[in-house]
């Protein structure tokens, strides 16, 4: 029983990252790479505060805002217009 509540736990936990999209499309083309950032960042609460799924509030703002953030603090990804906005 004990094995079966920690691999149950274990599925749960991991669910999110095994199960999402690589690579995301989004408007004004710009292409998220999802799988990229979750080998780079390894902490998924980093944009997911609340957890899998989709990013609560996320738009022009919090994109501007907190990943040009990450990407200066970890001094690795684009932090001007055209290297997120490539199209």
């Amino acid at each position: 029983m004990k094995k079966m509540i920690v691999a149950v736990f274990a599925v749960t936990a991991f669910a999110g990252s095994a199960f999402a999209a690589d690579v995301i499309e989004m408007k004004k083309g710009v292409s998220f790479k999802h799988k990229a950032h979750v080998e780079a960042v390894k902490d998924c609460k980093k944009c997911h505060e609340n957890g899998p799924g989709k990013i609560a509030g996320f738009g022009k703002d919090f994109a501007h805002k907190k990943c040009k953030e990450c990407h200066t603090d970890m001094k690795k990804g684009p932090t001007n217009c055209k290297g997120c906005h490539s199209k």
